[in-house]
């Protein structure tokens, strides 16, 4: 896995007062893999699709979670 850019997924996470467990287990994937990605690390579509879900947020928000490299 590469490094990519920071995400705003601990802030989002945080702000609505979820905990990474909690996260993990409502988007279907594991701890480590949540953690990874809170640290940056890139991951597949169909992964931050679920964590995009289980947010609360649609797809198309993807952005605010997820901000694209420019």
């Amino acid at each position: 896995m590469e490094k990519e850019k920071t995400n705003n997924l601990k802030t989002i996470r945080e702000k609505r007062l979820i905990s990474k467990t909690e996260l993990a287990r409502e988007a279907e994937i594991s701890l480590v893999t949540l953690d990874r990605i809170e640290k940056g690390y890139d991951c597949r579509l169909s992964t931050k699709r679920k964590i995009i879900e289980a947010l609360g947020l649609t797809f198309d928000d993807k952005d605010e979670v997820f901000p694209e490299e420019k």
